[in-house]
């Protein structure tokens, strides 16, 4: 009877093993974290240069409003 335990334990044990093999065997691999890692650092740095260049390009406009407003205001106190 021990014997008959034994082996059915044994015969449980190898199919568990082989069925997690397999299922092992057909995760497909991931991109490596520090490749992912790599291209988000990238592309949030294109993202901070375009923001900045945008915000330049407002900041240019701005100056330049001001500048005319500020003329504006200049030749109607001369009159």
């Amino acid at each position: 009877m021990r014997s008959y335990k034994r082996v059915v334990i044994g015969v449980a044990a190898a199919l568990l093993a082989v069925g997690n093999l397999g299922c092992a065997a057909r995760q497909p691999p991931g991109p490596d974290p520090w490749v992912t890692a790599g291209q988000q650092a990238s592309t949030a740095a294109s993202r901070a240069e375009a923001t900045a260049a945008r915000t330049e390009t407002a900041a240019k406009r701005v100056e330049d409003a001001t500048a005319r407003a500020e003329a504006s205001v200049t030749r109607s106190m001369r009159k």
